[in-house]
Order: structure tokens, then sequence, then C-alpha cells
């Protein structure tokens, strides 16, 4: 998984066909019933497991000095280490450096413009991540999980809900919009622009349109989410996503807010949830939609910057309310962060042949660590809890997994040239389920902070993100 780059591959979401009606998908005849997928911020997976046992992980890493390669020794921080470092798309470029996966030093501060230097070379300590570790040891951790771009928050929640972030046949979305107090998305000051990368992999910052989809292409009829496939199947899947509020905008990384549709609709309110904690009261009272997405608030990320641990508490919170309620039987919980979060990761980004390539929306990115929490996690090797994936997976992946699961057809992104996390009839299936064994007894995660610190704990009104 180390070795050079190599390129030519392409991506479906940006060919001639970037979009295609819902059709009958393949069903997965499993036993899911509900998806929980909870979105961390801004980690690598070498950050967060760079001493996991099993996992390709290093604490030695690589930088570039006057054109020669040299070793560096990785820092352990404190997960409330108030380091925040540059991962756009030209600092993805530097660190990738033609997949010599030497470049991260040479990444250039925001303002300054001063070198990182050693700053991206860095893990965080196993004893602040504790609940992570026992998910994974547990349950199902992914090693070759890779983000879809090279890029930032933006684009990758954009991808979380679609699998892609194509608007015509030549350019995606990438990188950041502007973030002005509250606003973002269709809630933006006028005159907003998003950035784009076309497929020759040429940047345009702040050349897009208005980051809200009835100013897309073809006013966003081509920008379909799994929210249509949703909503158009019969019965209805039902679908929450839960965010954090500010202010009365809703939720600052809400991906919907992009949605002109459910921005100004009624599922502004009926589907996308504030305060993100509600997910706690709607488990325990019975009211889990089939279709959950969990965004944090900024202090519970795992933020860089963000000065706090409590992170690996909130995600346990989750799984302890599932795992103890009704609906641990039927669900699938799906643990991922969002983008690399600038940190050293030594795993040169492979495409789903499992050769690393570059593909022509700027993908795929660096790795990013995934946990599947379900009673059908497989056992590992020796017949035993902690199973490690080597598969190849990227958001796509998710999104594949979830339309298979409710039979929704594809949206024709990466959906279409991804693995799919869960099994499938054919070549396209993963490993992070095994839908014949028996469901496995649900056992509480032990974590520093209870439920009940969430369900009181005040809201930070602080963007999840800024990127």
């Amino acid at each position: 998984m180390l070795t050079a780059c190599n390129g030519g591959a392409t991506s479906s979401s940006l060919g001639a066909r970037p979009y295609l009606l819902p059709n009958s998908g393949s069903g997965s005849g499993s036993p899911i019933e509900h998806i929980v997928l909870i979105i961390q911020e801004n980690r690598s997976f070498n950050d967060l497991f760079a001493t996991f046992p099993g996992a390709t992980g290093t604490t030695v890493g690589e930088e570039r000095v006057n054109g020669r390669t040299k070793q560096i020794t990785l820092s352990e921080k404190r997960l409330r280490d108030k380091t925040d470092l540059v991962h756009a798309y030209t600092g993805f470029l530097t660190a990738y450096n033609r997949g010599k996966m030497n470049g991260f030093n040479q990444i250039r501060q925001a303002g300054s413009g001063s070198l990182e230097g050693r700053e991206p070379y860095q893990y965080v300590m196993p004893s602040d991540v504790v609940p992570y570790w026992t998910l994974a040891s547990t349950y199902a951790l992914a090693d070759a999980m890779f983000a879809t771009q090279g890029s930032e928050s933006f684009p990758a929640h954009q991808d979380l809900i679609r699998g892609g972030t194509a608007i015509d046949s030549t350019e995606s979305l990438i990188d950041d919009i502007p973030l002005v107090g509250e606003s973002w998305g269709c809630d933006s000051p006028y005159g907003s622009k998003t950035s784009l990368i076309t497929t020759e992999l040429e940047l345009r910052p702040h050349l897009g349109p208005f980051p809200c989809t009835d100013d897309f292409p073809y006013s966003g009829s081509q920008y379909s989410t799994l929210r249509d496939l949703f909503d158009g199947a019969s019965p209805a899947i039902t679908w929450k996503y839960y965010t954090p509020a500010l202010g009365d905008r809703g939720g600052i990384w809400s991906a919907f807010d992009v949605i002109y549709p459910v921005r100004y609709g009624p599922e502004w309110t009926a589907n996308v949830i504030s305060p993100e904690t509600t997910i706690l009261t709607d488990i325990s009272s019975g009211d889990l939609a089939q279709m959950s997405w969990v965004v944090p608030d900024n202090r519970n990320s795992d933020h860089p910057g963000s000065g706090t641990d409590t992170g690996p508490s909130w995600v346990a919170s989750i799984v302890n309310a599932i795992g103890e309620s009704q609906y641990w039987n039927s669900t699938a919980i799906i643990v991922v962060w969002d983008d690399w979060g600038g940190f050293y990761d030594p795993v040169v980004p492979l495409c789903t042949s499992g050769s690393p390539c570059r593909d022509n929306q700027g993908g795929p990115g660096f790795r990013v660590p995934m946990i599947v929490i379900s009673p059908y996690a497989p056992l590992n090797q020796s017949s035993q809890p902690g199973y490690i994936s080597n598969e190849v997976y990227s958001f796509g992946s998710i999104i594949r997994f979830v339309e298979d699961t409710f039979d929704l057809g594809r949206l024709g992104t990466t959906d279409e040239t991804t693995n799919s996390i869960g099994p499938e009839n054919g070549s396209q299936g993963g490993d992070m389920f095994n839908f014949n064994q028996s469901p496995r007894r649900f056992q509480t995660i032990g974590s520093t902070y209870s439920r009940s610190f969430f369900l009181h704990q005040k809201p930070s009104n602080r963007p999840v993100d800024g990127e």
C-alpha cells in the first residue's frame, strides 16, 4: 500500500453521464433497517490509529528537505491540541507530491504563507481516544477508506449525501465556500461563489455558482442526493439530518442547506433537525428514522483547534443509546471523519482496483478512519471481535451501501464506481458486514463523558468547521 503513484483513472461522476435517474437496485437482502452515519471532523487515519494493532500506521513519517526524502518522528499530541492545519486541495497536492507522500512539511500556512514544517507530523495519544479504539477492537475498522476528494469539509459533506460533487460533465465543487457569520449554503451573502475543479484538474477558486442548487447548471436538477431516492421510494424512506443550530439558519454544516428544495421546503424543519442531541431522545422514544446523518457540535467534533476532547464520548453516547435500545439488531452505525485535516498519513490514495491513482475530480483524497458498529460486524481471522478491512473504500461506498440496503438504485456518482461497504452479488461487495452470522450482543462502550453530559451541554454556537 506504500507504492508510488500511477495515473490514468477517471471518475464516472464527471463523465458524459454525471447523473442517472433512480432505477431498480440490486437490494442487499440484509437485516439492516436503520443506518446511522456519524460524521466527525478533520482527522487522517494515521492521526487517530497510528499504533492500532494490525492496522497500517506509523510513528515515523517522511518529509522533503532540499529535494531529498528524510524520515521524521511523529509527535504524540493530545486530542485537544489546538493545531489547525491547511487541508485544501493545493495543500493536498503539496503533501501528496506525485505519490511520494513526503510533502506535508512543504504545505504553506494560511495567512502567513510560512511552511507548516513538522506540524502535520503528529498523531493523537491513544489514551485520548479510548472509545474509538474500543469500537475498532470490538467491531470493524476500515484500513483503506479514502476521502472522495483531496480537499476540505464542504465537498466531503456533499459527498456523504450524494457520493460526488459534479455540477456538470466537466466541473465539480471543491474546497471551501465563503463563511460569513452564521450564513452559508443557500443562506450565503449575495455574490458568494463556490470553488471548482475541472476534469482537466484546473482549480478555479470561487468561480463557481452561488452555493445553492437553484443557481447550479440546470437549476440543480442533475444534482440529486439520497434525499431524492428516499422521497421517491414506495413507500418513502424516512430520513433525518441532525445538525447543530446557529441562530435561525439551521446547521452550519448541514449539507442540505445547499439543496434548494430542502432549504426552502417543508423538509427543512421536518427532516433537518436541531439540536443534534435530538438523536439521543429520538432513539429512546422509538423515533429513529431509517436513515440518519449526525453532525456534532464544534466542541464534540474532534476538529483540530476546538480545544476539547469530548468527541470520542459523543460518538460513544450515540452508539450506547442504540446498542441498549430496540434498534440494535436492525441498525448499522457508521462513524467516519470527513477529511484528512492536514495530518500526515503514509498511505498513497488508492482507487477501487487497489492501485495508486488520480481521478478527474481531485481525488481520491488521503485516508480517513471509518468504524462500522453493528451486530453483523464480522469477526477477525481468529473468530474474535476486532475485524480490520483492507478493502478500498470511499464515501461513495457508504452511499452505495445505503442505496442497496433500501433497494433504491443508483444516483450515478461514485456510488457506481466504488465498492460497497456491505456484501453484494458480484465483484463490488465489501466486507464490513457478515449477514450470515448470528447477531452479536451489544457491549457498552466506556467513555469519559456520559449521555447526560451531552443532553445538558450548552451549544458552543461555533461553526463545526470553517473550511
